[in-house]
């Protein structure tokens, strides 16, 4: 935008004081939507609107204006619907006609006047009062070209989401998302709760935290990497069926599926294990699907996934056999595991243990083919120091992540409720961290009491909001489905 054009907003700001009017008043007056003029009357003859006359109010931003002389329309937007306006000088008089004249695109307006069809069949409100609501003092992006800059898109989202209608309909989709999970949850009877963000101590997942610093108590804090451990206390508490949605952090790095700030929802219920959590999430998410989308089916990235139906539960041990020709439980250590990666001709990475290498030969061979939705279950021990073991084979736990379209949607446990075989976890993490690992998870003490005074046998489980959007929207991008999503600072120079 030039300096000359800004400074002609202001100059028209100036001329309008001028006149006494107030380009920023303090009230709007009673308004109809646009949406529901256009349910009531998009489907109503020209000769029938021109006999009635409704006389109605609407308010929004101007998005184009389009001037003949002494005939103007202009477009606005109200709630993600347009309507058309017109004002004729000879109905409005010549001081309201240059008021009209005044209005930017990208200003916000109040007109009344009664509706009226164009030779073209469009809806349009007959200006007969004016009020200019609010002066934009810069314009909106060009209309043909919109806003197509990828940078400038996430730093300024509200130009993004006036001027490209698919940015709209992703938060339109991702309320609704939450608005059916929220039912659904409700009506199984769960609880929810909120839980602290700042934390004495994180855990709940293997992260590396964000640290801050409690001014009140001279104490650092940290931003949660989890909802799990306070909601596992209000399992203890009595509390038998809870859920939380709310932000999660993690010191991690970006990518199309990965942001260090995220939505999860984490639920607990007592009495469960991981097995019932399977049966719970796939009628959530496909209770959710049918109500955002109306079927089960989607398309995401060309490829039709189909959400409905009972999805696969496969090992992982597996799929990683299946995938790679390598049995992990064969190889029972780190250097064993690591000589069949390197005889089958594979990258082995740089994981320094076991469970670590096969998380990476599952997450590099297995991981990016699971489209369909499909559980993996049963992974090894090493890998989940908060889930029971499975009564099958001691190396491995109670566990599941959902895959959908080659991304973890979700995750759950049987829950560990032994307190000494929690603590013996921890001890082993303690060691990991020690020995640079340092996103394993911390001993936390607090949590140890909590579970000394018992928790009954109970299924948890995470599902990434996030990338759930992604899939029911098509988006390619994690930044596509965030409103603001974290962006390096510019580079002033």
């Amino acid at each position: 935008m030039s300096d000359y054009e800004r400074q002609a907003r202001l100059d028209r700001i100036a001329a309008l004081r001028k006149a006494g009017v107030d380009p920023y008043p303090a009230r709007v007056g009673a308004t109809d939507r646009v949406a529901a003029l256009r349910a009531r009357w998009d489907d109503v003859e020209a000769d029938t609107l021109a006999e009635q006359a409704p006389a109605v109010a609407v308010a929004g931003r101007v998005m184009a204006i389009r001037s003949f002389g002494k005939l103007m329309f202009l477009t606005l937007r109200e709630g993600g619907c347009d309507l058309q306006i017109s004002g004729k000088k000879a109905e409005l008089g010549g001081e309201r006609f240059e008021q009209l004249r005044q209005v930017d695109v990208g200003d916000f307006v109040r007109v009344e006047g009664p509706l009226w069809r164009t030779r073209t069949g469009e809806l349009t409100v007959d200006v007969r009062e004016l009020t200019i609501l609010a002066k934009a003092l810069r314009p909106l992006p060009e209309k043909w070209h919109g806003l197509q800059d990828v940078e400038t898109r996430f730093r300024q989202r509200y130009l993004d989401l006036l001027v490209n209608p698919g940015v709209r309909e992703i938060a339109v989709c991702r309320s609704r998302i939450l608005q059916a999970l929220r039912a659904f949850l409700d009506d199984r009877g769960f609880l929810e709760v909120e839980t602290p963000v700042l934390q004495p101590l994180y855990g709940g997942a293997a992260a590396r935290p964000f640290t801050t610093h409690y001014q009140a108590y001279d104490q650092d804090v940290y931003l949660r990497i989890s909802d799990e451990l306070y909601l596992k206390r209000l399992i203890i508490g009595g509390l038998e069926r809870v859920y939380e949605i709310g932000h999660n952090f993690r010191n991690e790095g970006v990518s199309r599926k990965h942001n260090p700030e995220f939505t999860m929802m984490e639920c607990y219920q007592a009495y469960a294990d991981y097995r019932d959590m399977m049966d719970l999430v796939q009628d959530l998410l496909q209770h959710v699907t049918q109500a955002v989308t109306g079927g089960t089916r989607v398309t995401f990235r060309e490829q039709e996934i189909d959400l409905g139906g009972c999805w696969p539960r496969r090992p992982m041990r597996e799929v990683i056999l299946e995938k790679t020709g390598i049995d992990v439980l064969a190889a029972p250590d780190v250097e064993s595991l690591r000589e069949r990666v390197r005889e089958r001709g594979l990258d082995a990475g740089a994981a320094p243990t076991w469970g670590q290498l096969v998380d990476h030969l599952f997450s590099e061979h297995v991981e990016p083919t699971l489209v369909q939705p499909t559980f993996i279950v049963d992974y090894p021990v090493e890998l989940s120091p908060l889930a029971k073991r499975s009564p099958d084979d001691a190396r491995l736990v109670e566990r599941f992540e959902l895959f959908v379209a080659g991304m973890e949607i979700a995750n759950a446990f049987s829950e560990l409720n032994d307190p000494q075989d929690q603590r013996a976890r921890f001890e082993a993490q303690r060691r990991l961290y020690d020995a640079g690992d340092e996103e394993a998870h911390p001993l936390d003490e607090d949590f140890l009491l909590a579970l000394e005074h018992g928790m009954p046998p109970t299924g948890g489980l995470g599902v990434g909001i996030d990338r759930f959007v992604m899939v029911l929207t098509d988006a390619a991008h994690l930044r596509e489905v965030l409103l603001f999503p974290y962006m390096r600072p510019e580079h002033t120079g």
